[in-house]
């Protein structure tokens, strides 16, 4: 839409919050969340930064609102595992994040390299609660420091095997990473 401004000269608003998530993803892709301003997205979309605000407080509410889907599913798991106890806890986490992790491989992909830093900021900071959740889960055992450091591992090659191998479809992809996942970690008896 083009719009008329103070100065009388023509600029154009983006129509959507969804044009503006959809040049932010593709930025974070190219440059990485630390090497994507506020202006390069706006200059993606074909609007004035002040136009990307109007719609987003500041480059981490885009980053917030581009992972909710993939966030919601993670509680979702992590609610799945608190059901469950040895054994059956471990399925559920290994199963539940391989989908997960496959399912949402293009936001992972956007952040790759990224992750310890951005669970530092107030909106993530639940993810790394229910990482270690997650992988004490995943363990089986987490009095052993093997099984932990393992499930750790586990956790790290699946998010960088799905931002890796986009070109895999999804259940090649699910396979693969579940027959990695049973025969890296201890089995819970």
């Amino acid at each position: 839409m083009l719009v008329r401004g103070v100065t009388g000269m023509a600029r154009v608003v983006p129509e959507t919050r969804d044009e503006i998530l959809a040049a932010a993803a593709r930025r974070f892709a190219v440059s990485g969340y630390r090497g994507t301003s506020l202006q390069d997205i706006a200059g993606e979309v074909g609007c004035s930064k002040a136009a990307v605000l109007y719609h987003f407080a500041n480059k981490d509410a885009i980053l917030t609102e581009l992972m909710a889907p993939a966030i919601d599913v993670l509680r979702a798991l992590d609610e799945r595992i608190a059901a469950h106890h040895g054994a059956a806890a471990q399925r559920v986490a290994a199963e539940g994040f391989v989908d997960l992790a496959v399912r949402f491989r293009r936001e992972i992909a956007l952040l790759r390299g990224e992750f310890p830093e951005l669970l530092q900021q107030p909106a993530f900071a639940h993810i790394q609660r229910i990482s270690e959740r997650l992988i004490e889960a995943l363990a089986g055992h987490p009095e052993r420091p093997a099984a932990r450091i393992a499930a750790l591992v586990v956790l790290a090659g699946i998010s960088e095997a799905c931002g890796e191998f986009a070109d895999v479809p999804d259940e090649e992809l699910r396979d693969a990473l579940l027959a990695l996942v049973r025969r890296a970690l201890e089995p819970v008896d």
